[in-house]
């Protein structure tokens, strides 16, 4: 078990204990947090507590997590669009619709169980559910991700992550026309405070960083755009894009009630740059929009 500490803001006063935990370790779940109450594996200030203790500015948090218990991950003869390939790493192109890795609901249809079943000799740093897995997009979010083959490249990737020199850009079709060319999207982003289970622009979020830039305006009811991020927050450019008030056609989270079927949302991370693991090569992969995402942008340009 790992043990973590935080101290408790002047502005977190009053928040339930377990409201706050989740916000403050983003993976963890509210139920998965339950279990450590339950487990008494949570303190403030050297005390047990219950779950809806509420929190008092200079309070300090104690808890423990658990190990987590392996996943039997199995490898599924999954089809895989792989871009690159060699002892070291593979890029990915991942289609909308698909996980990344095991979750609860999905357990045997994931890129981590395709990608076992390709080879067996992926990165074990991340755990026996997250083989090889450097970085992460939506399941109905396509493009590139890079996947590390050994612990070696899984680190110095995790590293190049961590200094902002892998560059991730996406393409993205939003609702409305964008009244400037470019521009850049600095708020910060952190759980809803009215849905636990969405993410927001709220005051005490982590800091999260969009640039876009239009490519295309489509008769003034939407525009094509490219996003680059300096983060990696959790659904950043769809939150940033509601945030702004032009959100993500076909987003089922964030998006307009009415919207363009795009077999999920028109999000699609086209390029992928960063430098090889072990040679240091400058690398730059592009993926080109899946048919349905072109076909949707076709259709707009003709129905005006």
């Amino acid at each position: 078990m790992s043990l973590e500490q935080y101290k408790v803001q002047q502005d977190e006063k009053g928040i339930r204990i377990d409201k706050l935990l989740v916000d403050i370790t983003e993976e963890y779940s509210r139920s998965q947090i339950k279990t450590w109450f339950d487990k008494q594996l949570i303190e403030v200030n050297g005390k047990k507590v219950k779950q809806n203790y509420k929190c008092q500015p200079d309070d300090l948090i104690e808890w423990e997590i658990p190990e987590v218990e392996p996943l039997e991950v199995e490898a599924r003869d999954i089809p895989l669009d792989i871009v690159f390939e060699d002892h070291d790493i593979m890029v990915v192109n991942k289609e909308s619709g698909m996980v990344v890795h095991p979750s609860a609901g999905h357990q045997d249809d994931t890129l981590v169980n395709a990608l076992l079943y390709h080879c067996d000799d992926l990165s074990g740093i991340n755990g026996v559910a997250r083989p090889g897995i450097v970085h992460r997009i939506d399941k109905d979010t396509s493009g590139l991700l890079v996947v590390a083959k050994n612990d070696k490249a899984h680190e110095q990737l995790a590293d190049q992550m961590k200094e902002k020199q892998i560059k991730r850009e996406y393409k993205a079709l939003v609702h409305g026309d964008i009244p400037h060319e470019y521009g850049t999207i600095d708020a910060p982003i952190g759980r809803s405070e009215k849905n636990r289970q969405l993410m927001d622009v709220v005051d005490n979020g982590k800091p999260a960083i969009t640039h876009f830039e239009v490519l295309e305006r489509l008769h003034s009811k939407y525009t094509l755009i490219k996003c680059v991020l300096d983060t990696g927050r959790t659904h950043q450019i769809r939150v940033h894009m509601k945030y702004i008030g032009f959100p993500i056609v076909g987003d089922p989270k964030y998006g307009q009630r009415k919207s363009i079927d795009v077999d999920g949302q028109a999000l699609h991370a086209y390029r992928l740059t960063f430098k090889h693991p072990i040679s240091n090569e400058e690398m730059s992969f592009e993926a080109e929009l899946p048919t349905k995402f072109e076909k949707v942008l076709e259709n707009i340009r003709k129905s005006y």
